[in-house]
């Protein structure tokens, strides 16, 4: 809904209705202070967000909650919790589907519960978006951070997003709604945080005022039909394709599946732009010690070229990947072109970005690759022990 006022156009909370790149590079900012769940408030306080749901996990639970305190204060069109994880990702996808805006969190176990529903938001292409604060999913059971969960997420047709920090994950919120919602992207998006090492921290942070927001989502351009009056729910599908066993079935599935992907491969220029490229660097620019990192892992591999080099004398870079999906393949491979070590730290046991890593440079690179070090199970990890396994390699 939007309203006129002397000729200036705002949304159904009063804020004024400014462009994405207004919002995120020209309009000024103030510093605060505040955790990573807080800035999701904030996010979602000038993103103009029509539906909510969330349920309880930790350590989304207070992201969850301080969204509810805006549907209360009037900047969410609906919030409700649902009756579990599965129970919510199948209520926004609903909401997307009727032509809503919609944003919710999730955490750990609880993303797997609802697992079966990411594929389906893509293969439906609702530009929901997923705000991930990572946690373990192991049993013994562990609240504590931990990314394996990622990886079970890289094959659902989703663009996936990494924040490293309190600031990222305001940004990329705001800008995850700009990209997604692009006519030819229109796919889920997930932006993923390391619980607690984000979620819980309290950092500097920039913001712009907070009476100015995004536009309005369209439904109506959409590449799908959204379900309206007109349009009722029996239509979305266009034709049940699964109830027939025939070559007709299997090549619309098939079809449809690589255009989902191929609508995450055109999901890269808004990318760049909004997030300023989808890759950073930090350290000496020529050095053949290379970590490649995302999220806090990024953080800590920083630290470790700063000790490296006030300790030791060693030069290093970091090359931080901001998107998974869609994964930086010719970035990755200009940055990496002097490495002659190629260090991956990460927070999980299975080294799904080291997977990812080595995949993009795959005979484009003489690099060794290291897929250490690793933690998992919500271990932190110190400068010490990355400065460690380089010395290692290295002498």
């Amino acid at each position: 809904m939007r309203m006129i006022e002397n000729k200036v156009e705002k949304n159904w909370a009063g804020q004024r209705i400014v462009s994405p790149d207004y919002l995120l590079f020209e309009a000024p900012r103030e510093k605060h202070f505040m955790t990573g769940s807080e800035a999701v408030k904030e996010a979602v306080k000038r993103a103009s967000v029509d539906a909510s749901v969330s349920y309880p996990i930790t350590p989304q639970s207070e992201a969850a909650h301080l969204i509810g305190e805006l549907w209360a204060e009037g900047y969410v069109g609906v919030y409700f919790r649902g009756e579990n994880e599965f129970g919510v990702m199948s209520e926004v996808a609903g909401a997307a589907m009727a032509g809503a805006r919609v944003i919710t969190t999730t955490s750990g176990p609880g993303t797997l519960r609802a697992f079966e529903n990411f594929p389906m938001w893509s293969g439906t292409r609702i530009p929901v978006q997923l705000v991930l604060m990572a946690r373990g999913v192991n049993s013994p059971l562990s609240i504590q951070p931990d990314n394996l969960e990622v990886d079970f997420l890289l094959d659902t047709g989703c663009m996936i997003w990494y924040a490293e920090n309190v600031q990222e994950l305001f940004d990329m919120i705001i800008a995850g709604f700009a990209v997604a919602e692009q006519p030819d992207v229109h796919v889920p998006i997930i932006t993923a945080v390391d619980g607690f090492f984000v979620s819980h921290t309290r950092e500097a942070i920039y913001l712009p005022p907070d009476d100015i927001a995004l536009p309005p989502y369209n439904p109506y351009k959409s590449p799908m039909p959204v379900i309206d009056a007109e349009i009722p729910p029996g239509r979305f599908l266009r034709d049940p394709f699964v109830m027939k066993s025939n070559y007709i079935s299997y090549a619309t599935h098939a079809s449809w599946q690589w255009e989902v992907r191929a609508a995450i491969e055109r999901s890269r220029p808004y990318a760049k732009h909004y997030l300023r490229g989808l890759t950073e660097e930090f350290g000496d620019k020529d050095s053949d010690i290379v970590f490649v990192a995302c999220g806090t892992a990024a953080s800590q591999a920083k630290e470790a070229v700063r000790m490296l080099e006030e300790t030791e004398g060693i030069k290093a870079k970091v090359v931080k990947l901001k998107t998974i999906r869609p994964f930086p393949y010719e970035e990755l491979v200009e940055a990496t072109k002097n490495a002659k070590y190629i260090f991956i730290p990460e927070f999980n046991v299975v080294g799904w970005l080291e997977r990812e890593v080595r995949k993009a440079l795959y005979k484009k690179s003489n690099a060794e690759i290291i897929g250490t070090p690793r933690v998992a199970g919500g271990m932190t990890m110190p400068k010490e022990i990355i400065v460690k396994e380089v010395l290692e390699y290295i002498k």
